[in-house]
C-alpha cells in the first residue's frame, strides 16, 4: 500500500522518511512532487553496455535547456529522499507527460535503505525546454512486508550515489573483474 500525503508528512515528521529539502506544499494526495536539479549528463556517442558511458556534463541555465530528441540524458533530483521503513517509486507526471518527457521509465524504484538524489533517465519526443527546480514528478513512499532489508546493509552497487551516476553495468560484465 501507498502512503497519503498526510501519512508522508508524519513519517517525515518522525523521521521515518527524509525528504531534504522538504516542502509541506510539494505533498500531494498519495506522493510528493519532486524536482529536477541543476546538472545534466548528455550521453556521448554509441553507448555499450560493457563499458562505462561517455558523457559532458552541463549546468541547466535559470533561462533554461532545450531537449532535443534522440538524446540521452542522465539528470538528478533536486530533492535526497531516503527511509530505512519505506520503498519508494519515482516517476514522471502528467505534467511533464504532456509536454513529450519521458522521465525514469527503467528504474522506479528505491529500496528500503536507499538514502539517494536520484539519477534520472531523461528522453525528449520533440524539442523541449526545461529548467532547473522544476517540479518534474512524482514520488510515493510504500509499506514493505516481511523482514526489514537495508539497500545500505546488503552492499548493492549504487548503494553511495549522491548525484548523476552512469550504468554500472559493465561492472558485472565477464571480465571486469567485478
Amino acid at each position: 500500500m501507498i502512503l497519503t500525503g498526510p501519512a508522508i508528512a508524519a513519517a517525515v515528521a518522525a523521521g521515518e522518511i527524509a525528504i531534504d529539502p522538504f516542502d509541506p506544499a510539494r505533498l500531494s494526495p498519495n506522493a510528493y512532487d519532486w524536482r529536477l536539479g541543476e546538472t545534466l549528463r548528455i550521453c556521448d556517442g554509441d553507448l555499450d553496455a560493457a563499458a562505462p558511458t561517455p558523457f559532458t556534463e552541463t549546468a541547466i541555465p535559470t533561462t533554461g535547456l532545450l531537449l532535443q530528441p534522440g538524446v540521452l540524458y542522465l539528470g538528478v533530483t533536486l530533492e535526497q529522499t531516503g527511509s530505512e521503513r519505506y520503498a519508494q517509486m519515482l516517476n514522471g507526471d502528467r505534467s511533464t507527460g504532456s509536454l513529450g518527457i519521458w522521465v525514469h521509465v527503467s528504474a522506479p524504484l528505491g529500496h528500503a535503505g536507499h538514502a539517494i538524489r536520484w539519477t534520472l533517465e531523461i528522453r525528449a519526443a520533440k524539442p523541449v525546454r526545461i529548467y532547473p527546480g522544476m517540479t518534474f514528478g512524482k514520488l510515493i513512499f510504500l509499506q514493505t512486508f516481511g523482514a526489514p532489508a537495508s539497500y545500505q546493509q546488503l552492499g548493492c552497487k549504487y548503494r553511495s550515489t549522491d548525484g548523476i551516476d552512469i550504468s554500472r553495468l559493465y561492472e558485472e560484465m565477464p571480465g571486469s573483474g567485478a
